[in-house]
């Protein structure tokens, strides 16, 4: 019995290790690097500024996923004509204000009841949405959340900054349905079946206190409010709903390792990158390898070109499976509905790369600009 337990245990362990391979890695090259420069890494304030910053947002979305007020509005878009396109336009809209990966979660499952032809391919375009929609706030994703504390950058500024990626990409998510969609169903007068009919019952209060819970601390993000108002909602979820306090620990933990690998790693290597092409460059490509996220936090310790950086890190999302989690995401939550996922993959990168493609060339063609 002792032996069958533990054997499960590892199991466990081991699948979890598997799932979370950025904090896996983080992990074991932060004790590598420790034990190579024989000493602790050096967390400072403004680390802790933004694994603060990121738990209390993680919380009240988490509110506002509990409330089922966003389950409401995206059944409510899935009605009516044009499914497709009001999908598309919501999960890049919303992606701003509660990141790409909520935003997934939110609308992916729905849509997988809708009843058309190219299913797969409008999941593909989700999350190709989400990643695209969540590079315009900074608190979109994680990394723009911490590039924005990280560099201190005004809000007006950044926003300046990453709106013609916000305009290319929007353009092409048109142009992709326009041509996947919209014809098709013209020549032969077949449009998209909506969900079956359901009442989802929203939490009113939840949604209202969460919602204003989300604009306070916008506001705060921003630097309008003082951070500590962040410790209304977590005193609010200890009282009243400790539910809400199951965030997403491992990637705080994934962020702490990497800040302290990042320091680790500033002490060994001397190098300073300047040319803006060649962080853009760099941050992208590295995305497709590690992610975007710890692309983000790694190359953020040997550069000052914030604006190269952030574009670099935000194209970089679109292209491998694994540049961005909200890839991830969306992939695993079609999986586990559909059977037969056959030609998903090779379709999801034909679209991917298409997207990277146009983020880079639009990039070239702004970087004077910017």
């Amino acid at each position: 019995m002792l032996t069958k337990n533990l054997k499960q245990w590892k199991e466990k362990i081991t699948k979890k290790l598997i799932e979370e391979w950025l904090l896996t890695l983080s992990t074991v090259g932060l004790i590598a690097s420790s034990l190579y420069l024989g000493r602790f890494p050096e967390y400072t304030p403004e680390d802790l500024k933004v694994l603060f910053t990121l738990f209390v947002f993680l919380l009240i979305v988490k509110g506002l996923e509990e409330s089922r007020l966003l389950e409401l509005l995206a059944y409510k878009v899935e009605r009516g004509k044009f499914i497709e396109l009001k999908i598309l336009l919501f999960t890049f809209l919303i992606s701003a204000f509660i990141t790409n990966d909520v935003a997934l979660f939110v609308v992916v499952p729905l849509s997988l009841l809708l009843n058309i032809e190219r299913l797969e391919l409008l999941i593909i375009l989700e999350a190709a949405a989400a990643n695209a929609g969540s590079a315009l706030s900074p608190f979109g994703n994680p990394q723009n959340l911490y590039l924005f504390h990280h560099y201190h950058i005004p809000l007006r500024e950044f926003m300046e900054v990453i709106f013609p990626f916000g305009v290319a990409t929007i353009a092409l998510l048109l142009l992709l349905w326009f041509g996947i969609f919209l014809l098709p169903s013209l020549g032969r007068k077949k449009f998209a079946v909506p969900p079956p009919e359901k009442t989802i019952q929203v939490n009113l209060k939840e949604a209202l206190v969460f919602g204003l819970f989300f604009v306070l601390f916008a506001l705060a993000v921003v630097r309008i409010l003082p951070l500590w108002v962040g410790l209304i909602p977590i005193l609010y979820a200890v009282i009243v709903n400790r539910k809400l306090l199951k965030v997403d620990y491992f990637l705080l933990l994934t962020f702490l390792t990497f800040f302290g690998l990042t320091d680790n790693l500033s002490r060994i290597w001397t190098i300073h990158f300047e040319n803006p092409t060649q962080v853009f460059l760099y941050s992208t490509l590295a995305s497709q390898i590690m992610s975007n996220v710890p692309a983000a936090l790694f190359l953020s310790e040997f550069t000052n070109q914030w604006k190269a950086l952030l574009w670099g890190v935000n194209v970089g999302g679109f292209g491998t499976l694994i540049a961005s989690m909200a890839n991830l995401i969306a992939y695993k939550i079609y999986l586990s509905r559909r059977k037969n996922q056959k030609g998903f993959l090779w379709k999801f990168h034909l679209v991917s790369f298409l997207f990277l493609a146009v983020g880079i060339i639009t990039y070239l063609l702004v970087e004077k600009l910017l």
